[in-house]
């Protein structure tokens, strides 16, 4: 009975470290640089983790139980590499719990913020609050190819189940600029 219990632990650890992994390659993908403007500067990869991070936890939400549980192991994980790499960066021991507590503080505000947007179906309130956080503060209008592809990323992760988002892991199309909106191919 107790070996069923570190199996299934175990087991679900490696399967939030896979969904992790795989939103992680995604925020990593070239053209998110390139071709949509994030900044490749450690604060634009973590904008870049933050967006897709986001967005599936927003798939989640939308989902039966046990996702609710699948969405907080997964912030569990996020918030304990990005521990892991304030350390490493140096940060000592005393300012690490201060600088978790802010970064905490703007993800959720950043997903309410790309929430209410795409709830709402405000392309143009979306635009400006990715200029405004991912973009380093770029006019709204420059924001639209990243707009778009966080519109396209949503519809995507939409036709997803929680089975599909654990086993395949979730789909995200291919950043690659004004095009972004015309392609809605699924890719990993």
């Amino acid at each position: 009975m107790i070996a069923g219990l570190f199996r299934r632990a175990d087991r679900r650890r490696r399967t939030i470290q896979s969904l992790h992994r795989t939103i992680g390659e995604a925020a990593r993908r070239p053209g998110l640089y390139t071709a949509l403007g994030v900044p490749d500067t450690v604060e634009g990869r973590f904008e870049a983790l933050s967006l897709h991070v986001i967005l599936v936890l927003r798939r989640l939400g939308q989902l039966p139980p046990p996702a609710a549980d699948v969405a907080q192991d997964l912030v569990d994980s996020v918030f304990m590499q990005l521990d892991a790499s304030l350390r490493e960066l140096g940060i000592g021991d005393m300012g690490v719990p201060k600088r978790i507590k802010k970064l905490g503080a703007s993800f959720y505000a950043r997903a309410g913020s790309y929430g209410t947007a795409l709830d709402a179906g405000d392309r143009a309130g979306l635009a400006e609050t990715l200029a405004r956080n991912v973009l380093d503060g770029v006019e709204p209008e420059a924001a639209g190819p990243l707009a778009s592809y966080v519109e396209a990323a949503a519809a995507a992760l939409a036709a997803q189940d929680l089975d599909g988002l654990l086993g395949e892991g979730p789909r995200f199309p291919e950043p690659v600029g004004a095009a972004a909106t015309e392609n809605s191919g699924d890719h990993r």
